[in-house]
């Protein structure tokens, strides 16, 4: 594998090769300067090589990818439909990738199609009937479309991109992806980007890249420099009570993120009766209503949004002031995905744990993971528990409304989560009481 870097920063878009139609399409969308991974992916993209890049959420990765593409649709001889396909791991990413190829290309008529679940397959039909020049999809509703759409095929594919793409070598999606890989042409250009390098990625690599370009702009797992990173120990019966103090104590829009579904839907109603704009996100609601949430959060309608592990990927809203690891993650990998929809592009963010008595081993990994001792977020328990009647209130009504709307297959969902999580913190309480007295920090 070549790998290379390029030895300067480049000032510009025009420096890197990128041509004039959209170097006006970028400094629409205010994109003066080119992001690290941008000026190195962009040059060896351009001279028609396969990528392999490794980069922070938040970094620039859409246009390292994008722009490439659309300039090679604009210096083809005829438009072609069906020119680039972006693979994705969840819906919202998919979305919004397709939002900036559409943003990149409005000057020159570029037509794109977005292929996800949640949405009706008559609609996505009518979508490729319009012969797009790119299509964003999450892999098995591409795979849903490839089998039973008629007269749709990625014959004449010449760019295929996997974003995300450890995340999506994961259960869900393997089969999906090597089905596709078998039936898109070998003849074309190869576009991998992932936060973190695992064996699995390495194994793609080497089955559908050939003598890639790796770009790395990042260490193995680190968080960007503007990210401020602080954790509080916590008693578990008492989380909630600190939850609430933070978010009355910090400005602006936060994201916490719960270990279950049933939790993210809890938390919201708790906040919502204590005065609180809380709206919940996972991957057990609706697809429409999922939008419905980001697009009040976006819009400032709402400034706290409860997230499953759902929303720890993708989601690219630059003012994200604040994220908070209500359950801290079995995952240590998830971790620099939920912290990285914050201090996006450049601009700074907190990052705040909480860390209760069965979390202690998870956030000693995590600290491993990232190479360096997070600081502790000074909060004085007297002044958290002044709030301790106004919160047992309000999840006591809380717990009334989720009763009273649920009904059988909602109460039914909210015990399989609780047994879940229950499980999951014995097993922890577990594992903390065997191997707490060898932890060190």
């Amino acid at each position: 594998m070549e790998e290379e870097n390029l030895e300067e920063v480049v000032k510009s878009f025009e420096e890197l090769g990128v041509c004039e139609p959209l170097i006006e399409a970028c400094a629409k969308l205010g994109w003066n300067t080119p992001t690290k991974i941008q000026s190195d992916a962009i040059p060896h993209a351009l001279e028609g090589k396969d990528i392999i890049g490794l980069a922070q959420t938040g970094s620039g990765k859409t246009g390292a990818f994008a722009l490439p593409i659309i300039q090679a649709l604009l210096e083809a001889k005829s438009p072609q439909s069906f020119f680039g396909c972006v693979l994705s791991p969840t819906r919202e990413l998919a979305i919004q990738i397709a939002e900036q190829f559409e943003a990149l290309g409005a000057s020159i008529g570029l037509k794109t199609a977005v292929l996800v679940g949640g949405v009706d397959m008559n609609q996505q039909q009518f979508a490729l009937g319009k012969r797009p020049h790119i299509i964003v999809a999450t892999p098995g509703r591409l795979m849903d479309h490839l089998t039973n759409t008629k007269g749709f095929s990625l014959r004449t594919l010449k760019y295929l991109v996997l974003d995300e793409a450890d995340k999506l070598l994961n259960a869900d999606f393997e089969k999906s992806l090597d089905d596709i890989l078998k039936v898109i042409p070998l003849k074309r250009r190869t576009f991998l980007f992932s936060a973190t390098m695992t064996k699995k990625v390495k194994k793609l690599q080497r089955a559908c890249l050939r003598n890639p370009v790796k770009i790395e702009t990042t260490t193995k797992y680190s968080t960007v420099d503007t990210l401020k990173q602080q954790f509080l120990f916590v008693p578990a019966k008492h989380k909630h009570c600190y939850l609430v103090y933070i978010l009355m104590e910090m400005s602006g829009r936060a994201m916490v993120f719960t270990g279950t579904r049933s939790a993210s839907h809890f938390l919201a109603l708790m906040l919502r009766n204590l005065g609180l704009r809380a709206v919940p996100y996972n991957g057990k609601m609706a697809q429409a209503k999922r939008l419905g949430a980001l697009n009040k959060f976006k819009s400032g309608d709402c400034s706290i949004l409860i997230c499953s592990e759902v929303g720890s990927r993708g989601l690219d809203i630059p003012s994200v002031d604040m994220v908070i690891n209500y359950d801290i993650p079995d995952n240590s990998k998830d971790y620099i995905h939920r912290v990285g929809r914050t201090a996006r592009a450049k601009r700074s963010g907190v990052a705040i744990s909480l860390v209760n008595q069965y979390e202690v081993e998870q956030f000693f990994m995590i600290e491993n993971l990232v190479g360096k001792k997070i600081s502790k977020y000074p909060a004085e328990e007297e002044e958290v528990l002044q709030l301790l009647e106004r919160v047992n209130e309000a999840k006591r009504i809380s717990n009334m409304k989720m009763k009273e709307s649920g009904g059988k297959k909602r109460r039914r969902e909210m015990r399989d989560d609780d047994e879940e999580e229950t499980k999951k913190y014995l097993n922890k309480g577990n594992k903390f009481r065997k191997t707490s007295k060898k932890s060190r920090r």
